[in-house]
């Protein structure tokens, strides 16, 4: 599959006219909970070539786009960011763009813009709004998929996962590792929760159907536990974040230029 997604990849810069500098993958392959039929989520940043930026339509606006979506099949989910894009993201601390930066899954790599991305991600974080966003992500699963007797149980690991991601910024104040493994192993104690969990991850991963089944009532409990300390503590977070604007406009300049040099 891998060398399938560098040929996709190649056809994108080839039909679109741009330059990809960072392709990974992302959702449960990067986070260490793929079944064995998951499909493969890859996303990337790209460039266009510099006179695109010279319109009187900004990127982004109209049919100046600033996005690749490419069409999904059974086995690839695969889109993409223009920088400009992802730069005003990492501004705003987003969530998923700094999980890409730091997915161990890494397809293509060109030039050094992705590694200076990653250098001063550290900088971009807002914990206020990184657990207000897992908080989110959450809550809308645990109401679609996780109510009544008689749940769709795999969902149980997509909100399980940003609740965790939300922890380990409460406990810690640094971004999250993708692993859910190492979350699990690094914010619960030994105990009947960390074994239901480590259960049901075996089964997911061993390819074993995770559908409708009983509710199971100790992660419900944690939940409602979870949802209340982490709202409490989002809220009394105080952040005076600097403004970063004017160092990645910098950043863009030189990068537009090494990758296409």
């Amino acid at each position: 599959m891998e060398e399938a997604i560098k040929k996709e990849l190649k056809a994108i810069e080839h039909n679109y006219q741009v330059k990809i500098i960072y392709a990974c993958e992302s959702g449960s392959r990067a986070w260490g909970f793929p079944s064995v039929d998951s499909d493969y989520d890859v996303r990337f940043i790209y460039f266009h070539k510099p006179e695109h930026y010279l319109s009187i339509d900004p990127i982004g606006v109209g049919k100046n786009r600033d996005v690749v979506e490419v069409p999904i099949n059974k086995d690839l989910d695969i889109s993409g960011w223009d920088f400009t894009k992802a730069a005003k993201l990492l501004r705003k601390s987003n969530p998923p763009l700094l999980e890409w930066l730091q997915s161990d899954i890494v397809y293509y790599e060109y030039s050094s813009v992705a590694e200076q991305l990653r250098n001063i991600k550290s900088e971009m974080v807002s914990p206020k709004s990184c657990i207000h966003h897992y908080l989110n992500m959450a809550n809308n699963n645990y109401r679609e998929y996780l109510q009544g007797e008689v749940v769709r149980i795999k969902k149980y690991f997509y909100v399980l996962r940003p609740i965790l991601a939300a922890t380990w910024m409460m406990r810690y104040d640094t971004f999250p590792p993708l692993s859910f493994q190492t979350l699990v192993n690094h914010l619960f104690p030994e105990g009947e929760l960390k074994k239901q969990i480590n259960q049901l991850l075996e089964r997911k991963m061993s390819g074993m159907e995770l559908d409708l089944e009983k509710r199971v009532s100790i992660f419900h409990t944690y939940f409602d536990e979870a949802f209340e300390e982490l709202g409490k503590y989002a809220q009394s977070i105080d952040e005076n974040k600097v403004d970063s604007t004017e160092k990645l406009n910098c950043m863009f300049r030189s990068a537009l230029k090494e990758v296409w040099k």
